[in-house]
């Protein structure tokens, strides 16, 4: 069963989100990236470029012809994507591709309406009966 990491007390939602994927990329992990708000995605998907001036954290979105061979794929879409480890979900809903995989990691910032989609996100999952771990960001726990 998919596991579910909720890593709450974020400064930033998108920043906090590329350090989760730049963590998960160094431990060798492969990461699908969902949100079906083009908007928000495209903004990750610049910070991932500028997040480092001396490391490159290699995605690409989940159509390029490499996805298949890149750890980090950026998807908008309930389309098959080639990776099934770790989810990371920038979504305001739960991403209905999440049982593809086996874990899945939410962002939540101190904003109340993030907190409020996080907290029915978290029932959402609960009700599943998925195990969901807790972390803290304002003291440095990542998932």
């Amino acid at each position: 069963m998919t596991e579910i990491d909720f890593a709450f007390s974020a400064p930033d939602r998108l920043r906090t989100a590329c350090q989760i994927a730049t963590r998960r990329h160094q431990a060798g992990h492969r990461l699908v990236v969902y949100c079906r708000d083009t908007g928000r995605l495209n903004a990750f998907d610049q910070m991932l470029w500028a997040l480092d001036d001396i490391s490159f954290i290699p995605h690409v979105r989940v159509n390029d012809p490499l996805a298949a061979d890149t750890p980090i794929v950026l998807t908008a879409s309930d389309a098959p994507t080639p990776h099934h480890d770790w989810l990371l979900n920038l979504d305001d809903a739960w991403p209905p591709i999440y049982t593809r995989f086996q874990r899945v990691i939410e962002v939540v910032t101190n904003d109340p309406a993030d907190r409020e989609a996080a907290r029915a996100r978290w029932r959402f999952y609960q009700e599943c009966g998925h195990n969901i771990v807790r972390h803290d960001v304002s003291r440095h726990q990542m998932p």
